[in-house]
């Protein structure tokens, strides 16, 4: 039999997983926000489904009041990739508090059907 006290105190449980922030931290979470939304009335001419429920959105980086928004395509060869990310360009600066922006198309890592959000995977019947 033990005495009281003499066994140590349980474990408190680990702490629950936090989501990252925001590429940009807190200066900057309600500009993103604000971004997505008008970068969801963007469409992929090819697929009748917006840009960021694609999942072509990679993040964001900050320098002051700039912003350069990484993003993928569905295929290295979409014919209208410069005219996408000039009305990409666009509807990020017309956010207030955005000077200007710039869209860095990356392929790595490269798009897949797993990066849509729950909304196209239904859509599209992934689910």
């Amino acid at each position: 039999m033990t005495e009281t006290g003499s066994e140590p105190a349980p474990s408190p449980p680990p702490p629950a997983a936090v989501p990252a922030p925001p590429s940009g931290g807190g200066a900057y979470v309600e500009r993103e926000r604000l971004i997505t939304e008008n970068l969801k009335q963007i469409y992929d001419p090819e697929i009748p489904m917006n840009i960021v429920d694609l999942g072509l959105i990679y993040g964001f980086e900050w320098s002051g009041d700039d912003v350069t928004l990484k993003m993928t395509l569905t295929a290295p060869g979409c014919p209208v990739a410069g005219i996408l990310a000039e009305e990409i360009k666009g509807a990020i600066e017309k956010v207030p508090l955005v000077h200007s922006a710039k869209v860095d198309l990356i392929w790595d890592p490269p798009w897949s059907p797993d990066r849509m959000s729950e909304f196209a995977k239904r859509q599209f019947g992934y689910m």
